[in-house]
C-alpha cells in the first residue's frame, strides 16, 4: 500500500515551456522528503533491484536493504528511451543525494529544453532567474514564482515561436478520431474550423495570446456537438453495468431519476444543480460499498510494523470505517486522524532516498548523461 501524499505544484511545471507555447503544463509531483538519519557521500555508488521504471527515474532496492529513487533527470530523452530496463534487474548507480523531488529538476536539466540560439548572456540571466524560482517555490511564494516565470518567458519565448512549427489542419482535426468513427465534420463547419485555425496560428506566432485563445475556444465551441457525438452520455444500465453492488429496486428506481436529471443538468450547463444532482447520485451509491478488510487495506505494506501498533491500527480503522458507514463524519474523521498519527512515522521511516544519476552501470557498461552547452 502506498500512502497517497499531497500533489503539489513544482518547479517543472513552471518551467517546462515547448508546446506550453499553446497549452501551459501544469505537472503534479508529489512532494516527499527524504530519509531520516541516512548519510549518503557525495557521488556514492548504490547497487540494486530494480523494482520499477517509469521513465522519468528508477525505484530500486538496494543491497543495503533500503529503497531508493533514482532520478534520471540528467540523461536525454534518447538515452532514457533506449534504456531496456526490466523489474528485478540489477543495477548500479553513481549520484548524489537531494532532498526533494523538485531538486532533480535543475539549471542543467532545464538548459535541455532551451534552444541553442539563447546566447551566453542571456543564459547568464536565465540561471539567475532559475535560482530565483528555486527560491521562491522553496518559500511557496507563488506570486514571486509567476512574476520570475514571466520574466524568464520573455527570454525564451521569442525562440520558441521562432521555431514552432505547428501541425497542418487536417492532423489537428483528426487528432479527435472522428474519421475511425466515421463522424463527418459538416463542409460548412470544417471551412470555419480552418480558418479558425489559421488565425489561431498566425496570432499564436504573434504572441497575441488573448487573440489566440479566442479562436482556440470557437474551434471548440464548433467541435462540441462532434464529440457528443464521439463520446455519447451513457446510459444509466451502461453506468451501472460494472458496479457489483447489491442494489435494491427501490434505490435502482430511485437512482435511475436522479442520473437522468444529472445528465440533463450537465447538457444544459447547469453547473449548481448538475454538482447537488451528482452529490445525491453518490450519496446512495456509497452506502451500498463495503470498506476492505483491514488485513487487505494493509497487504502491501513493505515494512514492518510493531505488535501493538497493529493492534491498534486494526481497531481504529474498523471504527473509522463504522462510523463513515453511519455518515458521522466528524468522529469517523478523528478516528482517521488518530489512525495516520500512528502510521505515518512508519512512512517517513522507510521513504525513499533520493538519488540523482551522474552514471549508471547495467551488465557492466558505463552510461554518462550527454554533454549539454
Amino acid at each position: 500500500m502506498k500512502k497517497p501524499f499531497k500533489k503539489t505544484w513544482i518547479l517543472a511545471s513552471a518551467l517546462t515551456l515547448g508546446m506550453a507555447v499553446m497549452t501551459p503544463l501544469q505537472a503534479g509531483a508529489t512532494s516527499v522528503d527524504t530519509t531520516k538519519q541516512v548519510t549518503i557521500q557525495v557521488e556514492q555508488k548504490i547497487k540494486g533491484t530494480i523494482k520499477y521504471f517509469d521513465g522519468d527515474g528508477l525505484s530500486i532496492k538496494g543491497a543495503d536493504g533500503k529503497n531508493y529513487f533514482i532520478g534520471l533527470h540528467k540523461f536525454s530523452d534518447k538515452q532514457i528511451e533506449q534504456l531496456k530496463l526490466v523489474e528485478g534487474q540489477e543495477i548500479a548507480v553513481e549520484g548524489s543525494i537531494v532532498e526533494d523531488y523538485s531538486d532533480f529538476y535543475t539549471f542543467d536539466v532545464y538548459k535541455k529544453s532551451l534552444s541553442k540560439e539563447v546566447t551566453k548572456e542571456e543564459l547568464v540571466q536565465l540561471e539567475k532567474l532559475f535560482t530565483d524560482m528555486k527560491k521562491a517555490e522553496k518559500e511557496e511564494n507563488y506570486e514571486e514564482m509567476d512574476r520570475v516565470y514571466q520574466a524568464m518567458n520573455k527570454i525564451t519565448r521569442p525562440y520558441e515561436l521562432a521555431n514552432w512549427q505547428p501541425e497542418p489542419f487536417e492532423e489537428f482535426i483528426n487528432e479527435a478520431a472522428f474519421a475511425e468513427q466515421n463522424i463527418v465534420i459538416k463542409k460548412q463547419d470544417k471551412e470555419q474550423l480552418k480558418a479558425l485555425y489559421d488565425d489561431w496560428v498566425k496570432f499564436t506566432k504573434e504572441d497575441k495570446t488573448d487573440e489566440a485563445q479566442e479562436k482556440i475556444d470557437k474551434i471548440f465551441t464548433i467541435l462540441e456537438a462532434y464529440f457528443q457525438e464521439l463520446y455519447p452520455p451513457l446510459t444509466f444500465e451502461q453506468y451501472m453495468t460494472d458496479m457489483d453492488l447489491d442494489i435494491t429496486k427501490e434505490d435502482l428506481v430511485k437512482l435511475k431519476a436522479i442520473y437522468e436529471e444529472a445528465q440533463k443538468a450537465d447538457k444544459d450547463k447547469n453547473e449548481e444543480l448538475s454538482i447537488k444532482l451528482w452529490d445525491q447520485f453518490y450519496e446512495v451509491i456509497n452506502s451500498y460499498y463495503k470498506p476492505v478488510s483491514f488485513e487487505e487495506y494493509m497487504s502491501d505494506i513493505e515494512f514492518d510494523i510493531s505488535e501493538s501498533d497493529y493492534t491498534k491500527l486494526k481497531q481504529l480503522y474498523e471504527e473509522a470505517n463504522a462510523l463513515d458507514q453511519k455518515g458521522e463524519d466528524e468522529k469517523a474523521a478523528a478516528q482517521w486522524e488518530a489512525f495516520y498519527k500512528i502510521l505515518d512515522p512508519y512512512y517517513l521511516a522507510n521513504r525513499d532516498i533520493l538519488i540523482s544519476a551522474s552514471k549508471l552501470i547495467i551488465h557492466g557498461n558505463d552510461l554518462l548523461p550527454e554533454q549539454t552547452k
